[in-house]
């Protein structure tokens, strides 16, 4: 008779264990194969339970196919092959891939990724959620592959916004909806085929950089000059399609003037297969003067493809970024990659339509600019005060952070370490540089002010002189 042990204390559904025990011994080839097992009365009266869960665990066997049943005799056991060992795998989780979750409690940080969420506001925006539940049950309720590009009524309401704030011309049809920036960057990468030539600003995003150089596209980086990405250097790279971040490029923080502007798109119109992808990935946020029109606004020949994001002006988590194809690349989108569905959710959309056209998001915005440049002005003083000549600044006026180089004997990693044990939240340049080199005579950082209360400046400030000097 089968050796099973029932606990009647536990907590675990009979029949669950009853399951667990049998699938067990049949695994070990204790039975052998097609040997028949005891009736369902049998060994309910034996292990002194009722049928029903010993019916419940011979069913869960039989559906995953441990058994099988033949009508009016019983439940046999399968035949099944032995399972490999392998020697290779450990008992438990190897100790190099367990995820860093420590606490951040007492850190300060200067990261460019984060935004304060303490500031968002979550009522306004449940508010919003609340409403597009009551008036899109449709769209929720439908298959998302009927919308890959992303719910029609949502890209209407993103065009009409992007045309009042940032001078972007399309219609809703030429918008994609998606997940982040990289999927979305993933799929343009379809549109090209595999002789094309990719050129990137050096400094610039690792993660578009990574991304071309894993899916093994031909790619050459670009150095800035003052004015951002050199058309000199463009022009003998002679690339297919450049990657841009005009408005404050990045990280540098240099802000794209409008004769580098029009010498860009020039260089584009001059041959059919040339495009610019211009990333406006934190326009909304500038200080002194008025926001930058985009470069998009200013092509008339189809040349430019723009990509936006929400992560930085609502919340990184919420994971909703918009490409916008000139007409003639809409095609071959659809073309290609319509049967891609979308990675968005229909109710973060809906809820940003709502948001959007309510004016909460105006408002937000507005809001978040006050707060921002309130930080940005307070972290200024202090680092001047604090540094004084031994400190270059660039790109202060726009975006949510700015790069300093120090004069210092230390070096990235030993100010990293340091940082580090002050629990001071730091990132240099050093991995901006794409193809390798440093490209900077001192030590830079990106300083990110949008996660950095104001009665934490101080602070922050104190632990990077200590970082870096003393």
């Amino acid at each position: 008779m089968l050796a099973l042990s029932i606990d009647l204390h536990s907590n675990e559904y009979i029949y669950r264990q009853i399951y667990k025990q049998l699938k067990k011994d049949i695994l070990l080839h204790h039975f052998l194969p097609h040997e028949k097992l005891p009736s369902k009365r049998e060994l309910a009266d034996t292990l002194r339970v009722s049928v029903n869960s010993v019916n419940g665990a011979y069913q869960q066997l039989l559906e995953e196919g441990y058994i099988y049943a033949i009508e009016r005799s019983g439940f046999y056991v399968e035949k099944l092959d032995t399972l490999p060992l392998s020697k290779d795998v450990p008992p438990a989780l190897d100790p190099s891939l367990i995820e860093d979750r420590a606490s951040k409690k007492n850190w300060i940080s200067f990261s460019h990724m984060s935004v304060d969420r303490s500031i968002f506001p979550f009522d306004s925006w449940l508010a919003c959620e609340h409403t597009a539940l009551k008036r899109s049950q449709l769209e929720l309720n439908d298959d998302s592959s009927r919308f890959p590009q992303g719910i029609y009524s949502v890209r209407q309401t993103i065009s009409r916004f992007l045309s009042v704030t940032r001078g972007v011309k399309c219609f809703p049809e030429q918008i994609v909806l998606g997940g982040g920036t990289q999927f979305l960057f993933y799929i343009l990468r379809q549109l090209f085929d595999e002789s094309t030539l990719y050129a990137m600003e050096n400094p610039g995003y690792r993660r578009i950089y990574e991304l071309l150089k894993m899916e093994q596209m031909r790619l050459k980086t670009i150095i800035l000059d003052h004015k951002g990405i050199s058309i000199n250097l463009l022009r003998k790279t002679n690339p297919n399609v450049v990657y841009v971040t005009p408005s404050h490029q990045f990280p540098s923080g240099v802000v794209m003037p409008i004769s580098r502007r029009i010498q860009l798109l020039n260089w584009a119109a001059e041959s059919e297969n040339r495009y610019i992808i211009e990333d406006d990935y934190d326009s909304e946020f500038k200080y002194q003067t008025d926001t930058i029109p985009s470069l998009q606004g200013l092509d008339s020949c189809g040349r430019v493809i723009y990509f936006g994001t929400f992560s930085k002006s609502l919340l990184p988590g919420l994971r909703l970024s918009y490409m916008i194809l000139p007409q003639h690349l809409l095609k071959k989108y659809r073309e290609k990659c319509s049967f891609i569905m979308s990675t968005s959710n229909a109710l973060g959309q809906l809820t940003v339509q709502q948001f959007i056209d309510s004016g909460a998001y105006r408002k937000h915005i507005k809001h978040m600019k006050q707060v921002y440049i309130e930080r940005q002005k307070k972290l200024i003083k202090h680092l001047k005060n604090r540094f004084g000549s031994l400190m270059t600044m660039h790109g202060a006026n726009a975006g949510l952070h700015f790069t300093a180089a120090f004069d210092t004997r230390r070096t990235i990693d030993e100010i990293a370490h340091r940082a580090k044990s002050c629990k001071l939240e730091l990132y240099n340049l050093k991995p901006y540089c794409l193809d390798g080199s440093y490209l900077y005579s001192k030590p830079a950082f990106i300083l990110g002010f949008a996660n950095l209360p104001l009665d934490k400046i101080d602070e922050g400030v104190d632990r990077l002189y200590y970082s870096i000097y003393q």
